[in-house]
């Protein structure tokens, strides 16, 4: 059960780029949650996930040297989802039905995303450079929270320039 959470059911065994592979379709089920139960359920998602994700980990890498394994993936939903969550909110305390996530949050949120888990800088980059079990999430945590924060201020800036 450790290794299938940790390989999101085996998406991290996709080669190259499993962690592309692992983040596409986390928007996917992230889209899913956002449309059956809007932001409260992909909240309620993104937390379980996170939990799920260091328990496997820990459970999965134990006695391993080498902690970030490149088939663990769990950790890329969570940091995925948690960048989701940004226009997720925004759509819906904009009132918005949940039937409804326009394109540009989403691809904003993935690409940030993917920049920010492979750039590593600033706190991605010290919790990755850890090399602990807890660090494979943490870093995607980290990474998942400035795609958030930054798909924020990008949708602020295209509302304050494009729509003014």
């Amino acid at each position: 059960m450790d290794r299938f959470i940790a390989t999101m059911g085996g998406i991290g065994w996709v080669r190259p780029a499993s962690g592309t592979v692992a983040s596409a379709v986390a928007v996917l089920l992230g889209l899913a949650l956002h449309r059956i139960g809007h932001f409260p359920l992909l909240a309620a998602g993104t937390v379980v996930v996170i939990i799920a994700g260091f328990w496997s980990v820990r459970r999965y890498t134990a006695g391993m040297t080498d902690k970030d394994r490149p088939e663990i993936v769990i950790d890329e939903m969570a940091g995925q989802w948690i960048a989701l969550c940004a226009p997720s909110a925004g759509f819906w305390f904009a009132g918005l039905p949940a039937d409804r996530f326009p394109y540009p949050g989403w691809v904003a949120a993935f690409l940030f995303f993917r920049l920010f888990d492979i750039w590593k800088p600033w706190l991605v980059g010290r919790a990755d450079r850890r090399g602990t079990a807890n660090s494979v999430m943490e870093d995607d945590l980290w990474a998942g929270a400035m795609a958030a924060l930054c798909t924020i201020l990008a949708a602020a800036l295209s509302h304050l320039v494009l729509l003014p």
